[in-house]
């Protein structure tokens, strides 16, 4: 072991079928395991991830730079670097990027299932992404 870096690679992302580009940035998953899984989401200004449930997992959120718009149910909030949420599994959510600069968040997922299939969203936002 090295004890400049205590044993930890310099590069953290692994490869898996979760990563890569979307419309409104790109997701690194850095590590995953049967139960969870914790990715780099970067969201380009003025993007966002549309509005969706998970029934099986649960999710926090760690800004790293850049200011994120979460809505979380009923409650709408800014975080900004360094803060953080929490999204409870079956709550309807969604992060915008309002600012002029790249959002960079850490999410943590847990939960008994991760996969992909377990993401619904209402029919609006199905609508409006046609």
């Amino acid at each position: 072991m090295n004890p400049n870096n205590c044993g930890t690679p310099s590069n953290l992302s692994i490869n898996s079928a979760h990563s890569g580009d979307r419309y409104w940035g790109y997701v690194e998953v850095i590590e995953e395991g049967t139960n969870y899984r914790i990715s780099r989401v970067e969201i380009k200004p003025r993007h966002g991830i549309k509005a969706q449930i998970h029934y099986h997992r649960h999710e926090h959120w760690v800004v790293v730079s850049g200011v994120a718009k979460v809505t979380c149910g009923d409650e709408e909030i800014l975080l900004n670097r360094n803060q953080s949420t929490y999204v409870p599994a079956a709550t309807l959510h969604k992060v915008e990027n309002p600012g002029k600069i790249p959002l960079v968040i850490l999410e943590i997922q847990n939960g008994e299932y991760l996969g992909e299939d377990d993401i619904e969203r209402p029919i609006e936002e199905i609508s409006a992404a046609k």
